[in-house]
């Protein structure tokens, strides 16, 4: 018999509000019940909407206020690591020393929104660059966008839904986030910090809902300024066709890939390779899905990366010894178990793997795999990753660019000349040298190209694009 599970209300004008229509938040792991949330109707979203208008036009957050919020969420996100952590890792699958870094850089760039929040600033117009201007004295100034709706994923509950509140409060935007279903504990629980840190009523609000019901209303709602999505190409291409000429800043998917040149540390690639490949089972924008291994070292590659490979600990994700723990539902499980059987049927070799128990799949490694295959063409978002060789760096370039998406790369190699031309010759938005694709850093701008998106996250490219210019021109002869 289930025991009594609190209902968790959703957070809209400052208040606590309860409604009749649930969803129910389940262990990915073990299927026992989380939580119970709160599902917003159209009367709760137009009511978070309606607040954070009224709060943009009427309810002061002054700068250095911002930076005091900030400030003190970020130490409270520390102080409650555990239960944060624990959160994720029961909602989400993550294992719970992933988790435990999520938290740790959550907290980090709250801090750091925090420090950019003081940065904000305009420029001065030289007049005299043009003639006849001399009388004219002309500036810039910067002021908040407007209401922010923020439309977040289940991977990073914490961290990707922090990616885009900070900068939005350190702009001095209100914020409406809509995380994803199955996840949205955590982002209660961060609105909850919030709340004690004392951000202004108005300026934070979640609902919890469907993209078709509460995704759907905020698109359409004109009241909102600027939309931060992250998530599938699919989506996003639906939110900039429906948003029109209001701002966006869409982070979407991609199959990323890894070279491991002739002249590599081979050792030191396939270790890093193999823990990055299904970390978080491969549910990462910038995931290893694709790995291109130069011909003359690709049998001293195979033989480490497999090694390394069959030590990964797949299970509960509570158990700090866990790497790989549960994909985010069975069905998604079983998406990509037909995927890897696809492939093979078509001629690729699964050289270990392809096996799943419920929501678990195990870390699979394929060869022999080309175009028209899903697991090289599509995103994979899965344990899953692809091998192939190459004979010559122009080949791999080729190879990698050879996509739909570019959000990140990365590559092997000892050759500064290499390092050096290979990021004009890549197109993708981040080129990650001596280190895989899957590597962010909090303050770095992050985002691609092509079908992964538009704009830049990271706490000071976000602000800026939160912010509006004003262009202020004083004619001094009057």
């Amino acid at each position: 018999m289930e025991k009594s599970i609190e209902k968790q209300k959703l957070f809209i004008d400052g208040e606590w509000i309860e409604t009749d229509e649930t969803h129910t938040i389940y262990n990915k792991y073990s299927g026992d019940v989380v939580a119970h949330v709160c599902k917003a109707g159209v009367k709760e979203v137009d009511q978070a909407v309606s607040s954070a208008e009224y709060a943009f036009k009427q309810v002061p957050f002054p700068l250095e206020y911002r930076y005091t919020v900030l400030a003190k969420l970020s130490q409270l996100l520390k102080e409650n690591e555990d239960d944060f952590a624990e959160t994720i890792a029961r909602e989400g699958g993550k294992p719970i020393s992933d988790a435990r870094v999520e938290v740790r850089r959550s907290a980090n760039t709250f801090l750091m929104a925090a420090e950019e929040a003081k940065k904000i600033k305009g420029e001065l117009i030289p007049s005299q660059a043009a003639p006849g201007l001399e009388s004219r004295f002309i500036y810039t100034v910067k002021k908040p966008v407007g209401v922010v709706a923020a439309i977040t994923p289940f991977n990073f509950p914490l961290n990707l839904v922090t990616h885009k509140v900070a900068p939005a409060l350190a702009a001095g935007n209100p914020i409406i986030i809509k995380p994803a279903s199955d996840t949205a504990l955590v982002a209660l629980k961060l609105c909850r910090l919030l709340e004690q840190a004392g951000v202004p009523k108005g300026y934070v609000h979640c609902v919890v809902g469907g993209g078709s019901t509460v995704g759907e209303q905020l698109l359409k709602d004109p009241r909102i300024a600027y939309y931060t999505f992250t998530g599938s190409p699919e989506v996003g291409k639906h939110i900039k066709e429906t948003v029109g000429l209001r701002k966006v800043t869409l982070e979407l998917g991609s199959n990323s890939a890894t070279i491991v040149h002739e002249d590599a540390d081979v050792e030191k690639a396939a270790a890093k390779l193999a823990k990055m490949a299904f970390a978080h089972a491969g549910q990462i924008c910038i995931s290893v899905q694709r790995i291109y291994v130069h011909q003359a070292v690709e049998a001293q590659f195979m033989d480490a990366f497999l090694a390394h490979v069959a030590q990964l600990k797949v299970g509960d994700p509570l158990d700090p010894e866990t790497t790989v723990g549960p994909m985010i539902s069975e069905k998604e499980a079983k998406r990509i178990e037909s995927w890897v059987q696809e492939s093979a049927a078509a001629g690729a070799q699964i050289v270990t793997g392809g096996k799943r128990e419920g929501s678990l799949f195990y870390p699979t490694v394929i060869v022999n795999a080309g175009k028209g295959m899903k697991v090289v063409d599509e995103e994979v978002f899965a344990p899953v990753v692809t091998v192939a060789s190459y004979q010559t760096i122009e080949e791999a370039i080729q190879l990698v660019n050879d996509s739909k998406y570019g959000l990140q790369a990365g590559i092997y190699t000892k050759s500064l000349n290499l390092s050096y031309k290979i990021p004009y010759q890549l197109e993708v938005g981040g080129v990650i040298v001596n280190d895989t694709c899957c590597f962010r850093a909090d303050q770095m701008p992050y985002g691609g190209v092509k079908e992964s998106g538009i704009g830049r996250e990271g706490p000071a490219y976000a602000i800026e694009e939160m912010l509006e210019t004003v262009t202020v021109v004083v004619n001094l002869e009057e």
